[in-house]
């Protein structure tokens, strides 16, 4: 019988979060988060207190991952730490409408710079372009676990590489102003933007919500622990060189575009292009957007390829605890990985595509998304207090009060998410609770004490190479 098979090592593991991690938030949100906070020195705190804020959840999500190298990630955590019926609801929710709302935004984005990239030839085709993204990232997640790794690797090079370069043409060629950084948005477009989601605490978590979009998937290789070489030590150290990666090149991609364009500039580029293109437009002339466009292309083929890569594992993991549908408990007896999940997922995020709206799709998957990022995270608590005796390969820096800021802070993004952006948010607290008549029937089903959640390998013996508390 197929096994997954633990064929991650650390570079790989850092790869797939960074290439996971860098899509196209950091592109497309830097006019929406102008109209939100109102000038450059804003819309940079907001990317470092995001950025702090995600590197705290890593933190906390190492501890627990380490504990319970799994596949399927937060499910087993949440299944280990609340039950059945709460590990249910997140996969649910995740495979059903966050993940694959996720999934179906980047292929729009994907479509998007298609268009830019021909010139505008496939305005009428962008969703058969989204749906073609979402088929092709499918066929290549049901290649082997280690080919997934491979591809990471080059895709997160490529990406660190768009990124920063956009940075160094704007520094080194353009006629940049330093005064930029002083100025603020008073006559920008900012099409699109409501007026509720511009300045005070309601813009400041707006924008916040857009920089968390551009953090998107920086939990996102927790569901294949399973599939990581020995995970206690590896982890942690995957999350934390990730972040630290990602935020450094995205400070420095933003202080570009300040340095370039005022903020009433970076505030009026067309919601149909992005702020990087703009940039080196001025810099470079009108020739190297079609460069950047197929930089940009690159990126978010990357994130839709390794964010599916990640979210297969979840109903795998479901279905070996008999919640989901039995057909996707099994893997490929060639490949090892689940493909059966691969295509349900792809399906899904195909079906998604075709609402076809950036924004509405990013603002109605972070909310779901980080309802279940919270919970996940408040499980270091309870399991602190239930299980003190557990090994704990490694214990989350500044317990108690780094997981605490976490779910402090998440808890009011949400909060304030609900207020701005209601008809999202009630679409993803709707869509959990539909999920409850589902849990009912499989529970039934499925025995109380359920298979393990993965035929995973053992994972190796804990090594005191992590300070222990």
């Amino acid at each position: 019988m197929a096994q997954l098979v633990r064929g991650l090592g650390l570079g790989a593991a850092i790869s797939i979060n960074v290439a996971n991690t860098i899509g196209t938030g950091v592109f497309l949100k830097a006019r929406v988060m102008t109209c939100n906070v109102g000038d450059p020195i804003s819309v940079m705190g907001v990317w470092l207190a995001a950025g702090l804020l995600v590197l705290a959840g890593a933190l906390t999500y190492s501890e627990l991952a380490a504990m319970m190298p799994e596949a399927g990630g937060e499910y087993v955590i949440l299944r280990e730490t609340y039950g059945r019926r709460w590990a249910f609801l997140y996969g649910w929710t995740y495979t059903g409408i966050s993940r694959t709302a996720s999934l179906a935004a980047q292929a729009v984005s994907f479509a998007i710079f298609v268009n830019i990239l021909s010139g505008g030839r496939f305005d009428a085709a962008l969703t058969a372009i989204a749906v073609a993204a979402i088929a092709a990232a499918t066929a290549l997640n049901c290649l082997a676990v280690n080919t997934t790794g491979r591809i990471a690797v080059a895709l997160t090079v490529i990406k660190s590489a768009v990124v920063a370069a956009v940075g160094i043409a704007a520094f080194v060629l353009a006629r940049g102003q330093w005064d930029h950084y002083l100025l603020a948005n008073t006559a920008g477009a900012c099409t699109g933007v409501a007026e509720a989601a511009r300045g005070g605490f309601a813009g400041f978590a707006a924008a916040m919500l857009g920089a968390l979009w551009g953090y998107q998937g920086w939990q996102n290789l927790t569901p294949l622990i399973g599939e990581v070489r020995d995970p206690q030590r590896n982890i942690s150290r995957a999350y934390v060189t990730a972040l630290l990666i990602v935020a450094t090149l995205y400070l420095f991609a933003n202080a570009s575009y300040f340095y370039v364009l005022t903020p009433n500039g970076v505030a009026s580029v067309a919601v149909s292009s992005s702020v990087a293109t703009e940039v080196l437009t001025r810099v470079l002339g009108p020739g190297t957007a079609a460069i950047m466009a197929m930089g940009l292309l690159v990126s978010s083929a990357g994130s839709l390829h390794t964010n599916l890569a990640s979210t297969m594992r979840v109903p795998y993991a479901m279905a070996q605890d008999g919640l989901h549908f039995g057909f996707l408990k099994a893997l490929s007896p060639r490949t090892s990985v689940p493909v059966r999940s691969a295509i349900m997922l792809g399906a899904i995020s195909a079906l998604l595509s075709l609402v076809g709206n950036y924004d509405k799709l990013t603002d109605a998957a972070i909310f779901a998304l980080w309802t279940f990022y919270g919970l996940t995270a408040s499980s270091v608590f309870v399991l602190r207090r239930r299980r003190p005796d557990a090994v704990r390969p490694y214990r989350v820096w500044g317990y108690p009060v780094v997981p605490a800021l976490f779910l402090a802070a998440t808890g009011a993004i949400l909060l304030s998410t609900l207020m701005t952006s209601p008809q999202s948010s009630l679409l993803g607290i709707a869509f959990t609770i539909a999920g409850l008549p589902l849990y009912a029937y499989w529970s039934k089903r499925a025995p109380a004490a359920a298979s393990a959640p993965a035929s995973t390998p053992p994972a190796a013996t804990p090594q005191p190479l992590l300070r222990q508390r």
